[in-house]
């Protein structure tokens, strides 16, 4: 789905991260890990194309769509909360009037043996497919699930997005990028300003996701919930462990008994070789 080559990204001269790479797979659950300035949040903007890297690649194989959130909110204020939340269904809305047209230009043709009219009826079906895929049908259903599940009230709705304070403002993100159903979540911080309620429901939610999760969290409970491979930026290189984040970190000890115990021997190994040429 998304392939991560050899990726350096620099500042004055200094490597944030070096030479890093990283497959994402469908249906992967990454939590992406390391100390606070390691890199993790340039990383997914990066991968989301919000920020260009020093050298190397990020490849999107066929038609994979990437979501993205940021730390940052940019929540528009000229919009009630469901008018914005809406907003996630512009493909749909396209959809939508493709298809009518489509079904009207179909309905008054009369070359049924044609290659164009074959081409309507398969550009007819493949809009269709995705229409229903992405929930066309039920988006309204959708909107207030979604929204319900965040911790909003059905008396919040028509509320103008104005009126709510930053971690709602960020919910309403959060609800828009579930909505839109993209191949690939990137998360960042998604679990800041939810209660304990609102993260079960999340929890929930991206465990049953068809497509591919990348989550930056301090929260390891949540982490362990969700992710089922961690990768660890640390030093400027990225290391894959599989598993969860308890799985994680009892893979990290042994690597670095194993570590020692090799510095260990290659330190005795010096000393005897240093003590040979000294006789």
């Amino acid at each position: 789905m998304i392939s991560v080559d050899n990726l350096t990204v620099s500042f004055g001269g200094w490597d944030l991260f070096k030479d890093i790479s990283l497959l994402v797979n469908p249906k992967d659950r990454i939590g992406l890990v390391g100390k606070n300035g390691a890199g993790k949040s340039t990383l997914l903007k990066v991968i989301a194309g919000e920020q260009p890297a020093t050298s190397g690649t990020v490849t999107r194989s066929g038609d994979v769509t990437v979501g993205y959130l940021p730390q940052q909110m940019k929540v528009a204020d000229t919009t009630s909360l469901v008018e914005e939340t809406a907003g996630a269904f512009t493909e749909v809305i396209a959809l939508e009037r493709e298809i009518a047209e489509l079904t009207d230009e179909i309905a008054v043709r009369t070359d049924y043996e044609s290659a164009d009219y074959e081409k309507l009826l398969h550009r007819l079906n493949d809009a269709t497919d995705r229409y229903h895929i992405l929930g066309g049908d039920n988006r309204e259903a959708e909107i207030e699930k979604t929204l319900l599940g965040l911790g909003f009230r059905r008396s919040d709705f028509d509320r103008p997005t104005s009126e709510f304070s930053g971690g709602w403002r960020m919910r309403i993100e959060l609800a828009k990028l579930l909505l839109r159903r993209p191949s690939v979540f990137l998360l960042d911080e998604p679990t800041n300003h939810l209660d304990f309620e609102t993260l079960m429901w999340l929890e929930d939610y991206l465990k049953g996701y068809k497509g591919a999760i990348i989550i930056v969290s301090h929260d390891r409970y949540f982490l362990n919930k969700v992710c089922t491979r961690i990768c660890e930026i640390e030093q400027g290189r990225l290391t894959s462990y599989r598993g969860d984040y308890s799985s994680y970190l009892v893979q990290k000890k042994m690597n670095s008994e194993r570590q020692l115990k090799e510095y260990e021997a290659q330190q005795k190994e010096i000393a005897k070789l240093e003590d040979y040429v000294a006789k």
